[in-house]
């Protein structure tokens, strides 16, 4: 396993908590969100805050599915010893989009640099013979 591969999951779970942490830190409406009792609440186009209510959603729903991904690659990089390709095409798939549609004003380019990290770091599989470090 490379230093490269061990450090991909690690960049993605940080990029989860940045996600978290602006999620509160920006512009939000979760006050709002919960006055109004969460059911059906950011559906309301005609609400004056819509859009900071859909934008602390959309920020949070992005903090799970990153920390998924990030906790499923390491695991995934610790059973085997080796990182999918898979977790930089994911990354890859979720910046493109975003990059084209709101860059610069978007912290999606760092999608597309883990994304590209990780391709690399999958093309260095480790070699069948080597044992796996806790594994048997």
């Amino acid at each position: 396993m490379s230093g490269l591969a061990r450090w991909i999951p690690r960049l993605i779970i940080a990029t989860a908590a940045l996600h978290f942490v602006w999620a509160f830190a920006q512009p939000h409406a979760w006050a709002d969100i919960a006055r109004d009792g969460f059911f059906r609440t950011s559906v309301d186009t005609a609400a004056p805050d819509y859009f900071a209510r859909e934008a602390s959603i959309w920020f949070l729903a992005c903090g799970v599915a990153l920390l998924a991904l990030g906790t499923m690659s390491r695991h995934a990089l610790r059973a085997t010893g080796h990182l999918p390709a898979q977790v930089g095409w994911y990354l890859l798939a979720l910046g493109v989009p975003l990059c084209v549609f709101s860059f610069p004003v978007t912290g999606s380019w760092a999608l597309l640099a883990i994304g590209a990290l990780a391709l690399a770091a999958s093309r260095r599989t480790a070699p069948a013979d080597e044992p796996r470090r806790g594994r048997p």
